[in-house]
């Protein structure tokens, strides 16, 4: 039985290597190098994938903003790009500004509870 030889925080990872730390499909991490530009691995003979150290920490933020936090691939692009812009990290959403609450004239709507009371006891 052999055991698994842990690498450097520095070390170059495979793509099994990746996915398997990340829960994610290789398959899936290919998609995302096409998608997102910011994702160069170093491709050897055959076409053999190598991720360094700051392509697993983009892997990282990108499964955290599409499986965790719901962004969508073009959203999670957008944000991305604006983080690779301004060199601050950005709030991972917007907070929710409350919808406008319609006047509502409860005297009225207290008339009509007690008449709907009153069919229903009447009947």
């Amino acid at each position: 039985m052999t055991e698994a030889v842990a690498k450097a925080d520095g070390a170059m990872r495979t793509i099994g290597e990746v996915s398997a730390e990340l829960g994610v499909k290789p398959h899936i991490l290919r998609y995302w190098e096409a998608q997102f530009d910011v994702l160069k691995p170093l491709k050897r003979a055959g076409g053999r994938r190598y991720y360094r150290a700051q392509d697993v920490v983009m892997l990282r933020r990108i499964d955290q903003l599409l499986n965790h936090e719901g962004f969508t691939v073009r959203g999670a692009r957008q944000l991305l790009a604006a983080e690779a812009g301004d060199k601050t990290p950005a709030p991972a959403s917007e907070p929710a500004t409350p919808a406008p609450q319609p006047s509502i004239d409860l005297s009225a709507l207290r008339a009509i509870r007690d008449r709907l009371a009153g069919a229903l006891e009447a009947a």
